[in-house]
């Protein structure tokens, strides 16, 4: 998946948790550095200079999702709202043109979410990463989508913008359980 530039992270958290945060992101960029087993033995200025940049392309990261102080504290130790952003951050470090972020939102309260949003909005509005956003918190979705697509069942009932997808009685009766005709009186 990163070599065709598309990075995931996952409902269920999966970070190593008896890493440090640093130590997440660095693993996370292995297949762009540290090829050359033999450079890394005779510790090459190239195989510095590689390493150098992760380090550097780690911590921006960081800073990014706010956790610089928390560089070098094993993950399993992390709240979990901050599991999720180190969780983004370490995705990012793939250097992917998408990110799927699958529930990014489940289990976060209002203060974690609006900072999450802030961290989706970065994204695209820095660095042109395309996001594909698998949520149910339509608060969060509605305020940062640009375009939506709407599943029941597996079925894509609408797609269109946040205010289009607002009005959509399909959508209105899939979530709140109104029968369709009724939402259309």
């Amino acid at each position: 998946m990163n070599r065709a530039g598309l990075a995931r992270t996952f409902q269920n958290i999966r970070l190593f948790r008896e890493m440090s945060v640093i130590e997440n992101l660095l693993v996370a960029q292995h297949t762009q550095v540290n090829r050359h087993l033999l450079a890394g033995i005779l510790n090459t200025r190239g195989y510095r200079q590689a390493e150098s940049q992760a380090l550097d392309r780690a911590f921006y990261w960081l800073e990014v999702v706010e956790m610089v102080d928390c560089a070098n504290r094993l993950a399993g130790t992390l709240s979990y709202g901050q599991q999720r952003r180190l969780e983004i951050a370490r995705a990012m470090c793939t250097r992917p043109e998408m990110i799927c972020l699958d529930e990014p939102a489940a289990g976060l309260n209002p203060v974690e979410t609006q900072a999450l949003s802030r961290i989706i909005r970065f994204l695209r509005q820095q660095h042109g990463i395309t996001v594909l956003l698998i949520e149910h918190d339509m608060g969060m979705v509605m305020e940062i989508s640009d375009h939506i697509i709407v599943l029941d069942h597996g079925d894509v009932i609408a797609r269109g913008a946040p205010q289009a997808i607002q009005a959509n009685a399909s959508v209105i009766a899939a979530y709140l359980g109104a029968e369709e005709e009724e939402t259309r009186r």
